[in-house]
């Protein structure tokens, strides 16, 4: 194969990272004008890679225990991590939130309470966060990877999906995709009627993937504040640069920058059989080169891949991914792409077959500030204002198969 050849990319995304994430943690939580529960209080933690997640979650226990409550962390994640209670665990402590570092128990359970029921369908949670005085959900809000709505994900789908464990994760996926935005505000109503929920903290991350903005916000105008925190949302949204590629190279997915390891709002491409796609961006061929560590084996979304290579199939574990993708109901997320021995064979298999032109390698879908395009493509990124593109394009290089464009 002819040498390959890539420009580097710098894109000028929106950046807004708060200078004390904890300090503003304890300001969001005073502005609240609502009585602090006198008890046990329940936080939310989920599967995602969120930044300083350790942080807030470490300030919002101290916040309480300084408003005489007592904290604990509960496990909230849907079916993640083997939709057990010690995979849950262990899923949260590999993102730092452990007990001694936190100061508070964390309380893992799969045990939910049947709170009641709704025309959508029966309404679950978490046995800890219903025996508590009151919960505190804490959650990043941002686009969803399946469906469109004035909530996607964010609070309310961490309450209806995520404290109810497998049970409302099976429930909610097995809705047709279109109506999943009506049953998350329909669930999430009967759960903020349910008064199990105090309040809720919703977090903003700019195009670097920093905090950028955090919102308290009472039970009451969880509903009615979300959608507006979703539209600030979209403001500091990374994408790609161009709408129009032949190759996409993803060098490592995972459900830390997705929850279908591959943001389906940035790839153009949602892979839900019998439901609208995205019309932008178009890529003819997309290829994935590994799996997150953090993400522990979970490959959901590698489907959604037309190549792998061997590392990331190693990386794989089948049983979670089959529970995490037969409980969303979209098999077709989790089904094995062709697999190649490694990056470089992917490079020459896929070149000899839609050549050299219009290719587009990135380190994953969350992180976009720093990406390469092939040479055709730098004058036209080059027109894109937030777009600096290197003026030397770089060879590309292998070291035992794996590329070098990111060491």
């Amino acid at each position: 194969m002819q040498s390959m050849q890539f420009h580097q990319v710098t894109q000028q995304l929106k950046s807004a990272p708060l200078g004390d994430v904890a300090a503003e943690v304890h300001k969001q939580l005073d502005s609240l004008s609502i009585d602090v529960p006198r008890g046990d209080v329940a936080i939310t933690v989920g599967s995602r890679g969120i930044c300083n997640l350790a942080e807030i979650i470490r300030a919002t226990g101290d916040w309480l225990r300084d408003h005489s409550a007592s904290p604990f962390i509960i496990p909230s994640m849907g079916s993640h991590n083997g939709a057990t209670a010690e995979g849950q665990q262990a899923m949260i402590e590999s993102l730092g939130i452990t007990e001694s570092a936190m100061g508070m128990p964390i309380r893992s359970s799969m045990e939910c309470v049947n709170v009641g029921g709704v025309a959508t369908g029966t309404v679950w949670m978490d046995r800890h966060a219903y025996e508590a005085a009151g919960t505190l959900v804490v959650n990043r809000v941002k686009l969803h990877t399946c469906f469109s709505g004035p909530v996607q994900s964010g609070l309310v789908k961490m309450m209806v999906v995520g404290m109810g464990k497998i049970e409302s994760a099976t429930t909610f996926h097995s809705a047709p995709t279109d109506e999943m935005k009506d049953m998350l505000l329909e669930m999430g109503k009967f759960l903020l009627d349910s008064n199990k929920i105090w309040a809720g903290l919703a977090i903003l991350e700019d195009g670097f993937d920093q905090t950028a903005e955090l919102h308290a916000v009472a039970a009451a105008d969880i509903l009615k504040t979300e959608p507006d925190l979703l539209a600030k949302h979209r403001e500091y949204f990374p994408a790609l640069p161009l709408d129009d590629l032949n190759v996409l190279v993803v060098d490592e997915i995972g459900k830390t920058y997705s929850g279908t390891g591959m943001d389906t709002n940035v790839i153009g491409y949602r892979g839900v059989k019998d439901y609208e796609d995205l019309a932008k961006p178009e890529i003819k061929i997309i290829a994935a080169l590994s799996l997150y560590a953090g993400s522990q084996g979970n490959a959901l979304g590698v489907g959604l891949a037309d190549f792998i290579t061997q590392r990331l199939r190693a990386e794989i574990d089948e049983r979670k991914t089959f529970i995490n993708a037969f409980t969303t109901g979209d098999m077709s997320r989790a089904k094995i792409p062709a697999t190649l021995d490694d990056d470089k064979e992917i490079f020459e298999t896929i070149a000899s077959r839609f050549g050299l032109d219009r290719w587009m390698v990135i380190p994953n879908t969350l992180h976009l500030g720093n990406l390469f395009v092939s040479p055709d493509l730098a004058d036209e990124v080059a027109a894109n204002p937030i777009c600096t593109v290197a003026k030397d394009a770089t060879e590309l290089q292998f070291d035992n198969g794996r590329h070098q464009l990111f060491a």
